[in-house]
């Protein structure tokens, strides 16, 4: 740990610390999603961390995805906005924070997945329903079902326009 949250932990400890992030989540062509196995908690996860004094999240997001994963973002969509009791979360060292995270999609990225910084231990593209939400980290557990629920939704021909799935009646 580095930065803004390096100095803040310095001055309260483990204490709960109010914690602004921005993450990515990078789709492939064919809207897998890029998950990392974290070494803390070893549950999967995307890119993202604490946004530093005066850094536009959208800067801090791409900042992340490159230390994280090694990929440069080329266009970010705005996807949600991650906070409340699900995001509160107690890292494996007691370090506690009240996650308020924006999160972005990736579409267009270039480079080569691989861990760079050593916070993941693996990096794998997953189909939504290859998602098990119990192995995902849980601060981002709602934000990753969120996804899972509209991309299941947009391929539905009931709800959806781009139908792949034939109604079962």
């Amino acid at each position: 740990m580095t930065g803004y949250m390096a100095e803040m932990r310095k001055l309260v400890g483990h204490r709960t610390i109010i914690q602004c992030a921005a993450s990515i989540m990078c789709l492939d062509e064919n809207g897998r999603i890029l998950l990392g196995k974290r070494n803390d908690n070893h549950k999967w996860g995307y890119s993202g961390g604490a946004v530093e004094i005066d850094e536009r999240v959208e800067e801090c997001a791409k900042r992340e995805l490159f230390e994280e994963m090694g990929l440069v973002a080329e266009e970010l969509e705005y996807f949600c906005v991650n906070s409340g009791p699900e995001a509160h979360y107690i890292y494996p060292n007691g370090d506690e924070v009240s996650n308020i995270e924006i999160v972005f999609i990736c579409r267009k990225w270039h480079g080569e997945p691989k861990p760079m910084d050593g916070e993941m231990e693996d990096l794998r593209f997953f189909p939504v329903s290859e998602i098990d939400l119990s192995e995902i980290s849980p601060p981002i557990r709602s934000v990753v079902e969120k996804y899972i629920s509209q991309a299941v939704l947009c391929r539905n021909p009931l709800v959806g326009i781009r139908g792949e799935y034939e109604a079962d009646f």
